[in-house]
């Protein structure tokens, strides 16, 4: 049934006296920090709750729904009754300096411990130079050198007097002892030596063998004596060094007995200490500035490296990494260069987002972690293993074959919550098998929320909490009710409200703006309109190319009188976050023959696939409707004209039907309306998208002609509930300048158009005599007599 519709039809608006309120100043703020996302809100609470490592979340809906911001909080909110995760830090491994040891406390006792152990240090560094400096350690040590010595005296007298026994004397030289004979108490000459005769030579040689033996035993004892002494200076010292610390380790060592790794690592240390204590000692080549650093570069080991510090963690951590890349996931091990080399230690290993939320929560964008190499493949491995290991990218992927730290892997327990589109999740799904079974939990966000009073009232509340929070004017009651509107207009539907709050606050930042350029202290109606309008003008630079080309006649587009086989089509272009309506003239073209609708967008190639169906479907509409009875013999043509960019859809399919009937019946058409509307098998109006747009866009067109009060829009029955018309169009609407047809079928679209009656069927199948289908038909059965004796001439002619 054709309806036309009424001012108050073709826009849901909202009466300021809903509101009990006289400022946003005075309504409470949020209690969820979500409005209309009851499925979202429900499934992430369930999401949040289980501990199950393979239930991570992944948050769907597009960008501007509240996905971020709703899921910040509510995860905090749950984060906030977990217990804080431990601390944890890397430490020197005593036995495998490449292969750091990962520790952990309770959270706040990772910053004590390593406050503890740097005071340790700086104890030990004061108390063990006074313990060696003392005067009972260097008299022990006095007794033991002294011991050696009488010792070593007494077996050098021995070797000697054993020398004199045998005619000898013995000399140390640089390369060892030698042996000289003894003549008359003197030592002999060479010269002597030589006129000696052979058996006395022989004889000396003898003896001085001998004595060379009676050397060796008596170097060996005074070595023997010599590590004897070594070894009682080490015990010594060791005693010396173990009184000095033993308080000091014990001290911190009762205070982390109970820490079983805590205290396995303080044994270690003290042990290594004792190995190294002279490194404590202050020496004489300290000032050397090479010594130094090298010192320096020892007492590093004792060092604590703490990479995750929960001291100030309420609850679980809470981590929201915006540059999600390799290193800042999982951490890396810096290079310093030193003494002209690139080198390493222990405390240069950094940890990542995912030790920082190790425990509680970790949220990624999507987007942004599939562009980082690497970043996914790293998050499913941890999920999937439990634990990290902190490796620099190079030795990760095995392109940097050198030697480097291999720090122990650390234990992972977290949810990552992911947020991203319902294109990225439905693209997991199919393409990574990992994916489904780490990520079992999708949240939906919905782009709209119904219209109705509770979320109208917590709109009202989320507009005054922004408002507050960003130190925004507030807005009256008029105010709240132009955003309740312009919600319903980004919905496109006059019971929807839109969830895209980006797009409302940037309305609001706006009209505060020129609130204050106007010197207002309250946002109105008027502001928030004045607000929306200049946004569209920043925006609308192609839109009005085109009405320049319409106004300047380049642009052949008719707004009144009659034109067979033309009609006035519409389409939505979208120029990124701005989508305007532009009036197409269609025109049809009719002949005898047997190619059917020709559709000329598709054999030029500028046709997408869902309008190349809906021109087939005209071809089913046409055959079903008219040929029951006679071969169709139709060649037709249809074509957008002055269009030069791809066509897709099919909301056109019904424009296209009208002009090909039109051609078809010799029926003119009224230019002054326009049509959108899809078209099925069976003459039915579908609905489509858009329909704002479209009638705005004819509108404009009009306007510019001059409205006639006969112009308008026919539209699908279906899509009345999605007008939100402007203001203007509205009050057009209301004056009888300008007019929306809703309709269900394309007869009640041809009589609009015809101002004629399209015609029933009867049990037969004729049409009424007259009606636009029966000079349709008629038309029809002319070309396939044509087509038949053309067929008989040719088979004559042969």
């Amino acid at each position: 049934m054709i309806k036309e519709l009424r001012s108050h039809e073709v826009r849901h608006k909202c009466s300021p006296n809903i509101f009990s309120f006289n400022s946003t100043e005075e309504l409470a703020p949020l209690d969820e920090g979500i409005i209309g996302q009851q499925r979202a809100v429900k499934a992430t609470s369930f999401g949040l709750n289980i501990k199950s490592p393979e239930y991570n979340i992944y948050i769907s809906g597009i960008p501007g729904t509240g996905r971020k911001s709703y899921t910040i909080l509510s995860v905090k909110k749950i984060a906030k009754d977990t217990p804080t995760p431990d601390d944890w830090f890397y430490v020197y491994n005593f036995k495998q300096p490449n292969l750091p040891i990962a520790l952990n406390l309770p959270a706040g006792m990772g910053r004590v411990f390593r406050e503890d152990v740097k005071g340790l240090v700086k104890e030990l560094s004061i108390e063990l130079p006074k313990a060696f400096d003392s005067k009972d350690f260097e008299e022990r040590k006095s007794r033991i050198v002294k011991a050696l010595q009488e010792g070593a005296n007494r077996l050098w007298e021995e070797l000697y007097a054993r020398a004199k026994e045998l005619g000898f004397t013995v000399k140390r030289t640089s390369t060892g002892f030698v042996n000289i004979p003894l003549v008359e108490g003197r030592e002999m000459t060479q010269e002597e030596y030589n006129k000696l005769p052979e058996e006395a030579r022989k004889e000396l040689e003898e003896k001085s063998r001998q004595l060379d033996e009676e050397t060796m035993k008596i170097i060996k004892k005074i070595q023997e004596l010599e590590r004897e002494a070594r070894g009682k200076i080490e015990e010594l010292q060791k005693q010396v060094c173990l009184f000095a610390i033993g308080r000091l380790f014990e001290e911190i060592y009762t205070k982390y007995r109970n820490y079983k790794k805590a205290a396995e690592y303080l044994e270690m240390m003290k042990n290594d200490v004792l190995g190294h204590f002279e490194e404590f000692l202050p020496h004489e080549e300290a000032k050397n500035p090479l010594t130094a650093f090298v010192k320096s570069n020892f007492m590093q080991r004792y060092e604590v490296n703490l990479i995750v510090d929960n001291a100030d963690t309420d609850g679980a951590p809470v981590v929201v990494e915006h540059n999600p890349t390799y290193y800042n996931l999982v951490g890396k091990v810096e290079y310093e260069q030193r003494m002209g080399v690139l080198s390493t230690d222990f405390t240069k290993i950094k940890g990542g987002s995912i030790l920082k939320a190790n425990g509680g929560y970790l949220i990624l964008n999507i987007t942004d972690v599939l562009k980082n190499i690497g970043s996914w493949d790293t998050l499913k491995r941890v999920l999937k293993s439990g634990h990290l290991k902190i490796e620099n990218m190079g030795e990760h992927l095995g392109l940097t074959p050198v030697s480097s730290l291999a720090p122990q892997p650390i234990p992972i327990k977290l949810k990552i919550i992911l947020i991203g589109t319902p294109l990225i999740h439905h693209l997991l799904c199919m393409y990574d098998e990992d994916f489904r079974e780490l990520f079992k939990i999708k949240v939906d966000f919905d782009t709209d929320m119904e219209r109705n009073d509770e979320n109208v009232e917590r709109l009202s509340r989320f507009i005054g909490e922004y408002c507050k929070k960003n130190s925004l004017k507030p807005l009256d009651r008029s105010g709240v009710a132009r955003v309740v509107e312009y919600a319903s207009e980004l919905s496109s539907h006059q019971k929807k409200l839109s969830t895209r709050f980006n797009n409302i606050v940037s309305i609001l930042q706006e009209a505060d703006t020129w609130a204050t350029i106007e010197g207002k202290d309250v946002i109105t109606a008027e502001l928030v309109s004045k607000a929306i309008k200049e946004k569209v003008y920043r925006s609308n630079m192609y839109e009005q190319k085109f009405q320049e080309f319409f106004k300047e006649g380049q642009l052949l587009i008719q707004t009144d009188g009659k034109e067979t086989g033309q009609i006035n089509g519409l389409s939505v272009l979208q120029l990124g976050e701005y989508s305007f309506g532009k009036p197409s003239r269609i025109t049809a073209t009719v002949h005898p023959g047997q190619k059917g609708i020709i559709n000329i967008e598709r054999e030029t190639k500028m046709s997408g696939k869902i309008h190349s169906k809906g021109v087939m479907i005209l071809s089913s509409y046409i055959a079903s409707k008219y040929a029951q009875d006679i071969p169709l013999s139709l060649s037709a043509s249809l074509c957008f004209e002055q269009l030069y960019e791809e066509v897709e859809g099919d909301s056109a399919s019904s424009t296209e039907l009208y002009a090909l009937i039109s051609a078809l019946s010799g029926t003119p058409l009224r230019q002054d309306i326009a049509v959108t509307g899809s078209v099925d098998q069976k003459g039915n109006i579908q609905p489509i998208g858009g329909v704002n747009e479209k009638i705005a866009g004819f509108f404009d067109f009009c306007k510019i002609r001059g409205l006639t009060g006969k112009q308008g829009v026919i539209i699908p029955q279906q899509n009345v509930i999605n007008l939100m018309l402007r203001e203007d169009i509205t009050e057009a609407i209301e004056s009888g300048k300008f007019h929306i047809y809703a309709i269900d079928n394309i007869d009640e679209g041809i009589e609009i158009l015809t101002g004629e009656r399209a015609g029933k069927p009867d049990e037969n199948g004729n049409f009424p005599e007259g009606s636009v289908h029966y000079r349709v038909k008629e038309r029809l059965e002319g070309f396939s007599k044509v087509l038949t004796e053309w067929s008989k001439k040719e088979k004559e002619g042969a």
